[in-house]
């Protein structure tokens, strides 16, 4: 979309704007989607590759002012602009993502709380997010991985009915803002281990709540719910909607069996999603579905 050459003198123009010398900028790690620089210590220079990226990042242009305003924990905007070259700058938050760490359950149950305050903030007038529907009849994906000899009759078959049974959950009607990439490489933390901050809003959309729990570690889960607001009379419901996401998930990662190796995000690998909800359900036997 864009060339070197022009996303260096972007880089040189913003950061002479701020008052940031050449050699306080610096290239962050590598983003599918966007050159990322940090321009100092306060700011993130953000540079969409392709056209589609650029989609993205005006989205966040959008959403940013105000997830953070509801105190969602998502970085300041500070500059939008769309030419020459389209780029977004934002505060840059402190710690490192939680992609190699452990998190401790206060800060799972901080992220549930946040999670709430993004859901509950107001969609009628936004110009951005799609509206995303997810698919929740199993039929054709278990049909695809028994025919391909990925589950044999009698496994899909239980399957089938484990879902739709799941399906019938409805903790939430209606459709929220959702962040939509709630992975731990989206997430940061400080030193001391509390949760600093959300970032890249790129896939966010108006979709079911639950949803945005597919991301997440599964044993990460019973601690996230216990921060995220919900009446105490929906947890069954809550946990069903949940696990029908993650479960076809794990079976649609399935369906494209090949590894990736390198990958940091916990999902990578095919059987991770699957071997991950035996790890909640071992650990966590009340959240197995009745």
């Amino acid at each position: 979309m864009s060339t070197r050459p022009q996303v260096e003198e972007l880089v040189r123009a913003v950061a002479a704007r701020h008052r940031i010398t050449h050699h306080r900028i610096r290239t962050l790690p590598v983003g599918e989607a966007n050159h990322v620089l940090a321009l100092g210590s306060d700011l993130v220079l953000r540079i969409p590759r392709l056209h589609e990226h650029a989609r993205d990042l005006a989205k966040e242009a959008e959403l940013l002012p105000l997830a953070h305003t509801a105190r969602v924990g998502t970085p300041a905007l500070v500059e939008y602009a769309t030419t020459p070259v389209p780029y977004l700058l934002q505060t840059r938050l402190p710690g490192t993502d939680l992609a190699t760490r452990t998190p401790t359950p206060a800060l799972l149950r901080e992220l549930g709380t946040r999670m709430g305050r993004l859901h509950h903030l107001p969609t009628a007038n936004l110009r951005t997010p799609p509206q995303q529907t997810e698919s929740t009849d199993p039929t054709d994906l278990l049909q695809h991985l028994h025919h391909t000899g990925m589950l044999d009759t009698d496994t899909t078959a239980w399957c089938q009915d484990l879902l739709h049974r799941l399906n019938d959950a409805h903790p939430a009607p209606g459709s929220v803002l959702i962040h939509g990439d709630l992975s731990p490489t989206n997430l940061l933390a400080t030193p001391d281990g509390a949760l600093s901050g959300i970032v890249d809003l790129g896939e966010a959309a108006v979709a079911e709540a639950a949803v945005d729990f597919a991301k997440l570690p599964p044993h990460w889960l019973p601690e996230v719910l216990v921060g995220y607001p919900h009446p105490p009379e929906t947890e069954h419901a809550w946990r069903s909607r949940v696990l029908l996401h993650h479960l076809t998930w794990a079976l649609a990662r399935l369906s494209r069996p090949r590894p990736r190796p390198g990958r940091r995000h916990w999902s990578a690998p095919p059987a991770s999603r699957l071997l991950a909800l035996m790890r909640l359900l071992s650990t966590h036997p009340h959240w197995a579905p009745t």
